[in-house]
C-alpha cells in the first residue's frame, strides 16, 4: 500500500514537474493558499498526477488536476492512493 503524499513531496514533485521552488512549510501552513499563488497552473497539476500514477501504478481519481490548493489536492491524491481509486 502507498504512503501519504506529504507537503514535502509535493514541493519535490511541483520543482521536478514545473519548474517551481516552493516552501513545503509555508504550504503546510497555509493548506488553503491557491496554487495559482505559487505559480502552479492545470497544466503542471496534469504533470504532476502522471507523476503519482507512474510512480505507484494506479490511477488518480479524476478532477485532481482541477484542485485549486494545496491542501485539497492531497486530499484527493491521498484518498485515491489509499483507496486504489
Amino acid at each position: 500500500m502507498p504512503s501519504q503524499l506529504s507537503y514535502g513531496e509535493l514541493a519535490t514533485l511541483m520543482k521536478r514537474c514545473a519548474g517551481l521552488t516552493v516552501d513545503p512549510d509555508t504550504m503546510q501552513a497555509r493548506p488553503d493558499s491557491t496554487f495559482e499563488e505559487y505559480g502552479l497552473d492545470s497544466l503542471g497539476l496534469l504533470a504532476i498526477v502522471g507523476e503519482l500514477e507512474n510512480r505507484y501504478g494506479t490511477p488518480i481519481e479524476p478532477g485532481a488536476e482541477s484542485c485549486k490548493t494545496p491542501g485539497d489536492f492531497l486530499d484527493v491524491i491521498n484518498t485515491s492512493l489509499t483507496s486504489g481509486a
